[in-house]
């Protein structure tokens, strides 16, 4: 037994096991006590808007000892609200979790809660490429030890939960938060994402799944607008990755979706909350809000009647944790339960839950007597290798007619309105776009070379010539005759253009960020086109954070490349890629649009989703997912696979890939499915697994795949999943469309019904030989 005063009373403790611990503690506390646990503080809220509605939400915390005096749940985003040196927060983050052991009657610590999805969101932090790049690299083991190198440094500053990784399918690139999501198929995200939970839970911090479930299949591709998927979508594409990463990643930490699915917010709805989240997938870690959501079902979806209410459905739902503040779930909650109007066992389903979370981390057992780092290197070099090679792998050359890799031109024209901004470089949740965009006079303090300087580098015998030509997003074009004569006197011009990531149209791209059309922004298409028509050859570079109608350049330039936001090393992965020293690997981790009318768009459609003679309306993307080429070639042949297989069984498929070309070269393998006859309509081309090789030149393996039939399961006319007998055709290719060699194989019954019990359902494992 031990005695140890905290407070106003010591607390006297005989149990040792989360759960019992969270009972004892849960019996003592007062209601105030209780919703304290559940919400958080943001200490900076009055600060620089980073949150939907945070200036009309932000009002009435108080300050922090008043706000705190019962308890708290969590801080909110002590280091990614503004500009703060990390070493003093992090000592005054400690003194404040001292604090409340010391002054508050229970004496419980506080989990500290910070966005990480492009690194963690803090002055001076290591920012990685953004996730649509993570799906052009197809490297999960890769994108595993980003969340590794990341969770160090959450941990190093006491931060115990990162607000990632963003698991929403791709299915309308018109969207602005397209830069944060990872594909447009639910298997890449799935894969890609767990992998990230992986990684930064392996340090000890709890990663946070977003947004759960329906966000990005909103209508017109609105931020907030409703969704109205129907149910077979969201349970086979949307709601994939979320039980990848729930069963397979194990995942302590879900944030529900704004969205409101057929009229019903998700925040309001136990069926995905609860009935879907834990009672199907098993889920027993915290599921918190996102920022405001449980208000915003009061003050933006008009199903609540006030704060109170708002409170109650929530709870009621599943939502343990009100985030960033407690606008709700305070004084709101409290009235409602002495009320009667609101069931005091739903906030003690919620403390339960954050207490055993608590105990997780470890916090009910600190004590915060050891001195905070004094001295802090958010910026590694082992953060910078990582960034490096993630960056290197996403970029994805579309075209070339032989013009890369450069082949040392004597001069260079580099033009373009991205081509020396490192701002270009980062995605809207990046430290320097999210927040030091409101500080311009704070320097980033991180080594961030751009595209002109690191090409000035690595052509260091080149003549180089720079001419911004215009702005991302306006329609001035009086640059446009300097980019022209800077290309008229260079061999060859590189035309940087693209994306600036901001918030709630403060950019091109990112969170609030949509578009109604796919046209580069501003006048950046005219201005290319005024450069080709000077007549010297040009290489197009695309940084960007969604993928643009880009049709015409393909035909035009003599080579495409598309970067999405690729970190601080980008500038130099880009560099690396024209110049040759980098083998372009990267793979389209969505469909190139033809244009914004044909949006909604996914490679994951039904026959009629391709488009027939009974519309004038092309529907085919100009580029597919998977598409990527290199400077070396591949050639993928004899396929084999077993002849047939009982459904809810495991197949193997193996192919030969040869690197044919005359350089190393990184090759991703494909592997497709197409389910001949369903009893639903089924997609005419599905990924079935996927493996980054590389091979000298010359070289040759054997890529063997064991693919569960699950991987072709879907949900059938009453909406359960099975996996059903039949004829698959398989092929490997270069993208989804090309079938360069193709096998087939049978199903047999009966109908295999899927539940959580089959092991690794989704997955499919990978060796080579």
């Amino acid at each position: 037994m031990t005695d140890v005063e905290v407070g106003l009373a010591p607390v006297t403790s005989t149990v040792q096991g989360p759960a019992e611990r969270s009972l004892e503690l849960l019996g003592r506390m007062t209601l105030e006590e209780k919703v304290a646990q559940i919400v958080g503080f943001w200490v900076d809220e009055g600060g620089d808007v980073v949150a939907p509605m945070q200036g009309e939400m932000g009002e009435g915390s108080g300050k922090l000892e008043e706000f705190t005096r019962h308890g708290l749940g969590h801080f909110t985003r002590v280091y990614g609200t503004r500009p703060v040196d990390p070493a003093e927060r992090a000592t005054w983050l400690r003194d404040q979790q001292r604090r409340l052991i010391s002054e508050t009657r229970l004496g419980i610590p506080a989990i500290v809660h910070e966005e990480c999805l492009t690194g963690l969101a803090a002055w001076q932090a290591a920012t990685f490429p953004t996730p649509l790049a993570w799906g052009a690299a197809f490297d999960p083991d890769l994108v595993e030890r980003m969340g590794a190198v990341i969770g160090d440094s959450m941990r190093t500053l006491g931060v115990h939960q990162g607000l990632a990784p963003v698991l929403d399918v791709v299915r309308d690139v018109r969207w602005g938060r397209v830069d944060e999501c990872i594909a447009e198929d639910p298997y890449v995200v799935g894969t890609i994402g767990t992998a990230y939970v992986r990684g930064l839970q392996s340090t000890g911090v709890h990663a946070t799944l977003k947004h759960f479930v329906g966000y990005s299949a909103s209508r017109a591709g609105r931020n907030l607008a409703p969704v109205h998927a129907g149910p077979r979508e969201l349970a086979d594409v949307l709601m994939v990755p979320f039980e990848m990463a729930v069963i397979d990643g194990e995942v302590r930490s879900v944030m529900h979706s704004y969205a409101e699915i057929d009229g019903v917010p998700v925040a309001a709805d136990p069926r995905l909350l609860t009935g879907v989240l834990r009672d199907e997938w098993g889920f027993d870690g915290v599921v918190v809000a996102d920022y405001f959501g449980v208000a915003f079902l009061h003050l933006l979806h008009g199903v609540a009647e006030d704060l109170g209410d708002a409170a109650g459905q929530a709870l009621a739902a599943g939502i343990d944790v009100e985030l960033p503040t407690g606008n709700a779930y305070l004084q709101p909650l409290v009235d409602k339960v002495r009320a009667g109007l609101v069931d005091e066992a739903l906030v003690d389903r919620a403390v339960l839950r954050v207490l055993r979370q608590k105990a997780e981390l470890g916090l009910l057992d600190a004590t915060f007597e050891e001195p905070a780092p004094t001295e802090v290197d958010l910026d590694t070099a082992a953060h910078r290798e990582v960034a490096a090679l993630l960056a290197e792998e996403s970029i994805v050359l579309l075209a070339n007619d032989g013009a890369l890799p450069l082949a040392a031109p004597a001069s260079v024209a580099v033009i373009g309105p991205n081509a020396d901004r490192s701002a270009a470089l980062f995605g809207c949740y990046s430290f320097t776009n999210h927040v030091l965009a409101h500080h311009p006079e704070v320097p980033r303090r991180l080594e961030v070379p751009t595209v002109l300087e690191a090409l000035r580098e690595d052509l260091a015998g080149a003549e180089i010539v720079a001419a911004r030509g215009c702005a991302v997003d306006d329609e001035d074009r009086s640059g446009f005759d300097e980019a022209v004569a800077a290309a008229r006197g260079a061999e060859v011009a590189v035309v940087v253009v693209g994306d600036h990531a901001g918030l709630f149209g403060r950019g091109t791209v990112g969170e609030g960020c949509d578009r109604d059309d796919l046209e580069l922004p501003g006048v950046q298409r005219q201005m290319v086109e005024a450069v080709l028509d000077a007549g010297t050859p040009v290489v197009l570079v695309l940084l960007t954070g969604r993928p643009y109608v880009v049709d015409w350049a393909l035909e035009r330039c003599a080579a495409v490349v598309q970067a999405f936001f690729p970190g601080e090393e980008g500038g130099r992965a880009v560099a690396g890629v024209l110049t040759g020293r980098v083998n372009p690997s990267g793979r389209l981790p969505v469909s190139l649009p033809s244009s914004a009318g044909a949006q909604p768009q996914s490679y994951l459609r039904p026959r009629l989703g391709a488009g027939t003679d009974t519309t004038n309306l092309a529907a085919a993307a100009v580029l597919p997912f998977g598409h990527g080429l290199s400077y070396t070639s591949f050639a993928r042949t004899e396929l084999r696979c077993d002849a047939d297989v009982a459904a809810g069984g495991t197949f193997e498929v193996s192919v030969l890939v040869t690197n044919t070309g005359d350089r190393e070269g990184d090759d991703v393998v494909q592997l497709y499915g197409r389910d001949v006859v369903g009893s639903v309509t089924r997609p005419t081309a599905q990924l079935l697994g996927y493996q980054r090789l590389r091979l000298a030149a010359g070289e040759s393996a054997r890529v063997t795949f064991r693919v569960p039939t699950t991987r072709l399961a879907f949900s059938d006319r009453d909406m359960v999943r099975i996996v059903e007998p039949g004829a698959v055709e398989l092929w490997v290719g270069p993208s989804c469309l090309e079938r360069e060699t193709e096998a087939s194989l049978t199903i047999g019954g009966p109908v295999h019904r899927v539940t959580t019990a089959d092991d690794r359902w989704v997955v499919t494992d990978v060796a080579r030989a």
